[in-house]
């Protein structure tokens, strides 16, 4: 049943109706004079799905609270017998990882895992445009031919039958661990953990969970093992909990949900990550220009992709090079690089980007917009798919073809439709090279001519789901809040019920009525405004990437004879002499 309008508004400047999160809403938090920060913090919690009698539980998420027994897993078991073995017998072990964040960082916890038990593993991270996605019998043979008798693979595997069925010929074995979509045939492989693998039980409640998450399991499963055999009676055994930082900057720059075990691991992950002890995130961090303790966000939209930029337009191997350095001298060459390599990622972008918006007008209202050209740089095609997917509210596919007209594509979905399924389907029928993913996001190898039966298939198999997660537009509100009320206080209040991400949205306000006293364009298509309520109070405002859009267009044509409520998240603004509080804008409507 859809719940009553919030404060009324039924469309708003951008067109979507405004309802209460969770079925009785929030309080007024700046009218109610009783008001506690934790009265708030209980309803933000049961508004994303806690049970009430596990607020004290999520309120401070704890790795022993929410960690399941890793046996639970299929394959688990025996991956972690196999590495035991490989550590007590001082084998040569391989890591295969990816090139994203979370193939980095779940190659980087495998690496100081294994050396902390004695072990010298050796990386190996495909280039991603000259190798591509996972293992390639190439790379396998290599690995092989150097002496590895064990091959790890993270973040990847699921779906490499050739390269695996080739490494098992020659002897070698391999343990998978990942978490994308699995078919029923599953690649040979000594073990493959995956708690999205179609034959698992108890395991697949932790579907959501990044690579980097799977990874510590099988780290806890190999720790335990090992102290079963009395492997530690005359060493010291290796604190796993001290790698919660790789796990915390691998599950947000995944987009992985923030519930159950990944708010633990995010939550606890963040202290770590604040007492600096890997070097190489330290470095980062200063690149970075990052002061402070380190936030969710900062995961996301600072660390997470400077760590991105070496695999999209570097050197693929840089970020688990830095993750993995304890020298602080090459920890610091490496962020310096890291950092000018992502500023190269953003000039990049920006041109596919404008590229890829004058081909939307070709693509229809097709379920899935899929847009596709030659001389797209590759390694901003998942980030170009994003800004579509957020323009256009439905599921983008950004496909760069190359001279003999083979494309690689990435695609970024909505809530409630699930594009890597889709893929896979599409895989078996025979319309792509290559290609898998999960609920949210999808990679693929396409040949030029059969995009546009791509394109059909997709918006067959999608258009229902993608109408019904369009049908109702509503944006959800935790709290309603008179100008007076964007404070500091109100931050740290919020900020209690994180930390926050896919699966465990931000809280968003409304605040107002209030009145547009200044307003006009910043930075790259950003609207700022100093906005009033009748309480007098000014509120510091922007809107980013809305100067084209109706909201950005309303702020600024807006006089101060007409009346808003505006809409979005409230963040601290810290470039001053002493912080305050500011809103981040991502909707309004007119109040009169």
């Amino acid at each position: 049943m859809t719940s009553a309008a919030f404060l009324g508004i039924e469309s708003s400047i951008l067109g979507q109706a405004w309802r209460w999160r969770g079925r009785s809403g929030a309080v007024g938090v700046a009218d109610d004079p009783g008001f506690q920060p934790d009265d708030l913090v209980t309803q933000l919690l049961m508004a994303r799905g806690c049970p009430r009698d596990a607020v004290d539980e999520h309120r401070t998420p704890t790795i022993r609270g929410f960690m399941p027994d890793p046996s639970i897993f299929r394959d688990m078991d025996r991956a972690a017998d196999r590495l035991a073995a490989a550590v007590s017998g001082g084998e040569t072990v391989a890591i295969f990882g990816d090139y994203d964040v979370d193939g980095a960082t779940s190659a980087a916890l495998m690496v100081r895992l294994l050396r902390a038990l004695g072990l010298a593993p050796t990386v190996y991270i495909p280039d991603r445009i000259l190798e591509g996605y996972g293992p390639n019998i190439a790379a396998l043979t290599r690995l092989s031919n150097d002496g590895a008798s064990l091959i790890v693979t993270v973040d990847c595997g699921a779906q490499s039958y050739e390269p695996l069925a080739t490494a098992h010929a020659a002897g070698v074995d391999v343990i998978v661990v990942d978490h994308h979509k699995c078919a029923s045939a599953l690649p040979i492989a000594h073990a493959l953990v995956n708690p999205n693998r179609l034959d698992e039980a108890e395991g697949a409640a932790f579907g959501h969970l990044a690579a980097v998450g799977v990874a510590f399991l099988l780290g806890s499963a190999l720790l335990r093992v090992l102290r079963r055999r009395g492997h530690f009676a005359d060493r010291p055994e290796p604190r796993l909990l001290d790698l919660l930082d790789l796990v915390a900057l691998g599950t947000v720059a995944d987009v992985a949900a923030l519930r159950g075990l990944n708010r633990a691991f995010v939550t606890q992950g963040l202290k770590v990550m604040a007492a600096r002890r890997n070097v190489g995130l330290a470095a980062l961090a200063d690149a970075a220009r990052l002061s402070r303790t380190p936030t969710c966000t900062d995961l996301g939209f600072a660390l997470g992709p400077r760590i991105n930029a070496g695999g999209r337009v570097g050197r693929a191997d840089l970020g688990v090079r830095l993750l993995t350095t304890d020298d602080p001298e090459e920890a610091r060459t490496l962020a310096a690089e890291l950092d000018r390599l992502n500023e190269d990622r953003r000039t990049i972008e920006t041109t596919v980007n404008e590229a890829a918006d004058a081909a939307l007008h070709a693509t229809g209202d097709r379920a899935v917009a899929v847009v596709s050209g030659s001389d797209w740089h590759p390694g901003v095609i998942g980030i170009v798919a994003g800004r579509l997917k957020e323009k256009l509210g439905r599921p983008a596919i950004v496909i760069a073809l190359d001279a003999e007209g083979i494309g690689k594509g990435s695609g970024r979905s909505i809530a409630g439709v699930d594009l890597g399924a889709a893929i896979l389907a599409a895989r078996d029928s025979g319309l792509l090279l290559a290609g898998g993913g999960h609920a949210m996001a999808a990679g693929l190898t396409v040949r030029a001519d059969t995009i546009a039966a791509l394109t059909a298939f997709l918006d067959d198999r999608l258009a229902r789901d993608v109408a019904i997660a369009r049908r109702d537009r509503a944006i959800l509100f935790d709290a309603v809040v008179a100008p007076g009320g964007v404070t500091p206080e109100l931050v740290a209040s919020l900020d209690s019920g994180g930390p926050y991400g896919m699966g465990w949205p931000a809280p968003r306000i409304a605040a107002g009525p209030v009145r547009v006293i200044r307003a006009d364009i910043v930075g790259n298509g950003h609207v700022r405004a100093i906005m009033s309520g009748a309480d007098g109070r000014a509120i510091k405002t922007i809107a980013f990437r809305h100067a084209d859009t109706p909201l950005g267009q309303a702020l600024l044509a807006a006089g101060p004879d007409r009346r808003l409520w505006i809409a979005g998240r409230v963040r601290i603004d810290d470039w001053g002499s002493r912080p305050n509080a500011e809103m981040h804008l991502d909707d309004a409507a007119w109040a009169d």
